[in-house]
């Protein structure tokens, strides 16, 4: 018998399975054909890190009743058993000729219409081949777009879900408040980095796999950059954005700081980002747009819609979910959907300061999971 602890009750599987089986049932989909980490994980509870090599395909089947079927390489079957999952259809892998591709269509061979996520945020991930044999195996059967579908499922957050995204949150929000034990004049940004990832362990988080941000006079130059050797210097502006983990489920906010001083561009560009997140939140509320919340904090800003790609999106077990916060975007917010506000300011010279914030939409104001930012930028001092 596996020793493995569930992340969830059964019962939160039933009932993500069971909404799906509805919105399946109206788009006249006979099954739901899954091949990539979130998808496996949401209806299964089967997680592991194991997804980091590219070499074996893992699959799911949803069908129009009853639970799930797991087609997997061997090497995942145990782990898979410790699942609420009962039917386990394992094949070896890596195989020479057939990585399980006979296997699933045996599993789908009775299904004529198979939904499978295709557009924008999706990937495959089994080899293109192996799913041309696929389709050659089931001739009859039609392939269809639910990337909508699933989206959409996994949008709305249970509150189960959401309470492990609140301890996550809690644990970035507690280190982001040890800052000025943590960062100093003249450090490097790699032991900046370094420092800031054993502190979140320290206080609670399983993991630490997103951990960027950058340092400069004034400004820095980007928001995805790994760290350097490059030491902190008076007058620099350190952002740090982190997305650790308790459990598989991300948080995702970054935190501006001042070494010695903050010039009085950084001191307004600071209050304005923090003004904009508010914007947003007055108007984050159920039957609002995602596009609502872009005008909110790019009017705020002074900004135009074609001045940045997006100020946010969607946040769970990916650092990054649908939808997206942009001008275009029009998914109508819904209660428990969980959201970053992302605003970002261009100070010119090649310089740029962000702010970020988690929240989860309610019916009335937002909850934050992040503990938000004062309008003072916090200056740290040796």
């Amino acid at each position: 018998m596996s020793m493995v602890e569930q992340d969830f009750p059964e019962n939160e599987f039933t009932s993500r399975t069971e909404r799906a089986q509805r919105a399946m049932k109206e788009a006249e989909l006979d099954a739901l054909f899954l091949t990539t980490e979130a998808e496996v994980r949401y209806f299964t509870g089967f997680r592991t890190l194991f997804w980091q090599s590219p070499t074996r395909p893992w699959f799911v089947i949803v069908p129009s009743k009853g639970k799930p079927i797991a087609v997997i390489p061997q090497i995942g079957a145990h782990l898979m058993s410790a699942t609420w999952i009962d039917d386990i259809r394992a094949f070896s892998s890596p195989h020479p000729t057939d990585d399980g591709i006979s296997l699933l269509a045996e599993t789908l061979r009775r299904a004529g219409r198979i939904g499978m996520l295709m557009g924008r945020e999706s990937s495959l991930r089994m080899p293109l081949r192996d799913f041309q044999a696929l389709q050659s195996r089931l001739p009859l059967a039609e392939f269809i777009d639910a990337t909508d579908l699933v989206q959409q499922l996994r949008m709305v957050k249970s509150e189960n879900e959401i309470a492990l995204l609140r301890d996550i949150c809690g644990i970035g929000s507690a280190s982001f408040a040890n800052a000025p034990k943590l960062f100093r004049e003249g450090q490097a940004l790699k032991d900046v980095f370094r420092s800031f990832r054993i502190d979140l362990l320290q206080q609670g988080a399983d993991d630490v796999p997103y951990l960027v941000g950058g340092a400069g006079q004034g400004g820095y130059g980007d928001v995805i950059s790994p760290p350097s050797d490059q030491k902190l210097l008076s007058g620099d502006i350190l952002m740090l954005d982190t997305g650790a983990t308790k459990n598989g489920y991300f948080c995702d906010f970054d935190r501006n700081f001042a070494i010695g001083h903050a010039d009085e561009a950084a001191n307004e560009a600071h209050r304005k980002l923090v003004e904009a997140v508010k914007a947003a939140a007055a108007v984050a509320r159920p039957g609002k747009t995602c596009a609502d919340l872009f005008r909110a904090m790019a009017q705020t800003l002074g900004q135009s819609d074609g001045d940045v790609g997006r100020l946010g999106h969607g946040l769970g077990m990916q650092l990054t979910e649908s939808p997206s916060i942009t001008d275009f975007d029009e998914t109508v917010l819904r209660e428990r959907m969980v959201m970053t506000l992302e605003p970002s300011i261009d100070l010119g010279g090649g310089k740029m300061m962000v702010h970020e914030e988690n929240i989860v939409i309610r019916d009335g104001e937002p909850e934050f999971l992040s503990t938000p930012a004062a309008p003072e930028i916090p200056v740290l001092t040796s």
